[in-house]
């Protein structure tokens, strides 16, 4: 009970925080003298720092205000991309110290040559993190595929050429436990983070890149399926006689609306290092290719989407991942058709269904990353008293 309610403690200050003893007190339901004793213990233990008096509203002499340090225990988040890779640190306030990146080709490349690179990223960004105080207390890792719940088992990730690959000998052993997840589960997990609104807690999020992935949350609650495989939105078939897909099947929402199938369709060959940059100042500039290739993609996401939203009715859908450079002339296409195919537009709904791009942009997966390592290490606080 003890370690819960320092857990608890952590948790409070790391959501809210600076907090006064008593602010915490009134958060958890514990009486102030408990929360003092609790304090003072992860103040010896150099987890919390004490601050001067703040504005507290309340009569009396305002309590001095606590916070999480930044320094000591960190969590570290992992993104394999299809074309980049990149490792960060993020201290116990979640806020992101390091970060280390490179653009590599993971399709189609041996697991053990990927996490051969990851493993040197993340050991810059260890030393970097050292140089700033920081210590390593976990790792998470966001993959483009299916993982199976609570392992480092990768069963399919069409887009890097795995399948059944068991990622738990070949990631950094120095980082503290490693847990390997879904890359858009941890970007809807980031984006939900992200949030102060508590009626925003209800999104369906969509991490659009050169593969597509959703995460479904509900009340604050991320949804992962029987096996944690929900959310596979980039092989929803939007065009049953479409193009074949990675994945084996035909007209999936990748083929039409992930990133390099927009690229060709607009007549720009993809490549190493070649990004979303030249397609955005062509959409810039009106070239009619570009605007309705990414037309195409936005009604072929409406399409996809529209089958999730009558099914889950969720408050909003939040569009994340690199897509989002596109999102001026994406989200209009994919509105339209929401609003086509949707039982609540047909239904009368006064105010149409909020589609909106993510302010985390592509940054969410590796965020979420990061902030999963930390919630984790702040579930154990005797691990990090030890």
């Amino acid at each position: 009970m003890r370690q819960h309610n320092l857990s608890r403690v952590l948790h409070t200050l790391a959501a809210e925080g600076p907090l006064s003893r008593a602010t915490v007190a009134a958060r958890i339901g514990l009486t102030r003298a408990a929360v003092s004793t609790l304090v003072d213990e992860l103040l010896r233990g150099e987890l919390l720092v004490e601050e001067g008096p703040g504005r507290s509203g309340a009569v009396g002499r305002p309590g001095s205000q606590l916070r999480l340090t930044d320094r000591g225990p960190c969590g570290f988040g992992a993104e394999i991309g299809v074309d980049h890779l990149a490792v960060c640190a993020a201290d116990l306030r979640g806020e992101i110290r390091v970060r280390v990146e490179k653009e590599f080709r993971a399709q189609h490349r041996e697991p053990a040559e990927v996490l051969a690179e990851v493993r040197a990223l993340a050991s810059r960004a260890r030393a970097q993190a050292a140089r700033v105080g920081l210590r390593p207390a976990g790792l998470a890792v966001a993959v483009p595929g299916l993982v199976l719940r609570e392992s480092a088992t990768v069963l399919r990730a069409p887009n890097l050429g795995w399948r059944d690959v068991e990622l738990a000998g070949l990631l950094p052993d120095d980082l503290g436990e490693v847990t390997v997840h879904n890359e858009a589960s941890l970007g809807g997990l980031a984006e939900l983070w992200s949030r102060t609104e508590p009626a925003a807690d209800s999104f369906v999020y969509v991490s659009a890149q050169i593969g597509i992935g959703a995460s479904v949350v509900v009340d604050g609650q991320l949804l992962g399926g029987a096996h944690g495989f929900g959310g596979e939105l980039g092989h929803v078939p939007v065009r049953p006689e479409g193009p074949v897909c990675g994945c084996g099947g035909r007209g999936c929402l990748e083929t039409y609306a992930g990133e390099e199938a927009v690229l060709r369709a607009a007549g720009i060959e993809p490549g190493p290092g070649v990004r979303l940059g030249a397609l955005t100042a062509r959409c810039e500039a009106g070239e009619a290719g570009a605007l309705r290739a990414v037309r195409r993609a936005g009604t072929a996401l409406g399409i996809a989407l529209s089958g999730a939203v009558n099914l889950l009715d969720p408050r909003q859908v939040v569009i994340g991942g690199s897509l989002t450079r596109l999102t001026p002339w994406l989200l209009p296409p994919l509105r339209r058709e929401l609003g086509r195919r949707t039982a609540v537009a047909a239904g009368g709904r006064e105010t149409p269904l909020p589609v909106t791009a993510s302010p985390l942009g592509p940054d969410g997966p590796l965020r979420g990353a990061a902030g999963l390592a930390v919630r984790t290490a702040l579930d154990d606080p005797a691990r990090l008293l030890a």
